[in-house]
């Protein structure tokens, strides 16, 4: 596990498509294509990976994950909404998504949010989030070993790695199962329940 620093920066975790790139005007898909694939490549697990399809963008309007489109382009909110949905589909399902999005899909169509400020605020929590997570892994390296040589007789690679694996596997899904909560409570405050 020498190598995680190595691994980290090769990620691409500041990788994120900012306002100063959304072109000012509409774009036929191919070109969102074009947009999303050179901003995003460095950050795919393989060169088999696709970051952006005609079928994904496709599917995300008739799930209604982003508004209609006006005359096959696509504007700048729909390009905010697909990045949003590009980082989102890493942890929830697209349904969740959905429900996520939904108001602000009617808030861009009612003209009730300045998404450009919205949109700057995730970035500037993303940001954080990759900062955090650098300082993070550092320490999730430290308790890895120190557990290693409390439990094993013999330093192993291979088991730290699985522990290490196992732990952020672990912390991923913790991080997953509450943004889930977060989701469900919409769903709640949307039908007018009360929770118990």
């Amino acid at each position: 596990m020498e190598n995680i620093k190595q691994i980290i920066d090769s990620l691409g975790l500041e990788t994120s498509l900012t306002l100063d790139e959304i072109p000012k005007i509409d774009l036929y898909m191919d070109q969102v294509i074009q947009l999303f694939e050179n901003k995003f490549n460095e950050s795919k697990r393989n060169e088999d990976e696709k970051i952006l399809t005609k079928t994904m963008i496709n599917n995300y309007a008739k799930g209604k994950l982003i508004f209609p489109i006006q005359n096959k382009k696509y504007s700048k909110e729909h390009l905010i909404l697909m990045s949003l949905i590009y980082q989102l589909k890493g942890a929830l399902s697209i349904n969740d998504i959905k429900v996520t999005l939904n108001d602000i899909n009617k808030k861009i169509i009612n003209e009730e949010i300045d998404i450009d400020i919205f949109y700057s605020s995730y970035l500037r929590l993303t940001s954080q989030n990759v900062a955090d997570f650098k300082v993070d892994i550092e320490e999730r390296v430290k308790d890895v070993k120190e557990e290693i040589a409390v439990t094993e007789k013999e330093s192993s690679a291979y088991l730290e790695q699985v522990l290490m694996i196992s732990s952020l596997v672990h912390m991923s899904n913790l991080y997953r199962r509450v943004a889930e909560k977060l989701v469900d409570e919409i769903v709640v405050e949307k039908e007018g329940k009360r929770q118990k």
